[in-house]
């Protein structure tokens, strides 16, 4: 198992043992309907698009973006079981030739402004 893969899973182990509430009230274990990861990704200079366009046709990336700043890639995985997390980051998406180096960040929670509004509006029709 590669440094990443432990990383993710240990950090998955985290996350599956926390609980919530449901509707109803009941304590039920945490497991999201969709896994999400973001992963910057350190390309060669002279590949950063080809780096791209093939880390973009992955199975389990929704996107990739070009950036600035301290790398060059940032890569959106989406996947609905946390063992796919590990499979498309270490098993394929590390692959790529032209990735030098990557770090991977599993969100917990989203916020968005979209989601702010809707909580909001509950309730005022």
């Amino acid at each position: 198992m590669t440094a990443t893969a432990r990383t993710v899973n240990r950090h998955l182990g985290a996350l599956t043992s926390r609980r919530r509430y449901d509707i109803t009230g009941s304590r039920t274990r945490y497991a999201p309907d969709v896994i999400t990861a973001i992963v910057m990704v350190t390309a060669a200079t002279d590949k950063i698009p080809e780096v791209a366009q093939a880390i973009a046709a992955l199975d389990g990336v929704s996107e990739c973006y070009s950036v600035a700043g301290d790398v060059d890639l940032v890569a959106i995985v989406r996947v609905r079981e946390f063992d796919q997390v590990a499979d498309v980051i270490a098993g394929q998406l590390d692959k790529v030739p032209g990735v030098l180096d990557t770090s991977t960040h599993i969100a917990f929670r989203a916020y968005s402004k979209h989601d702010l509004e809707a909580a909001f509006a509950i309730g005022f029709d």
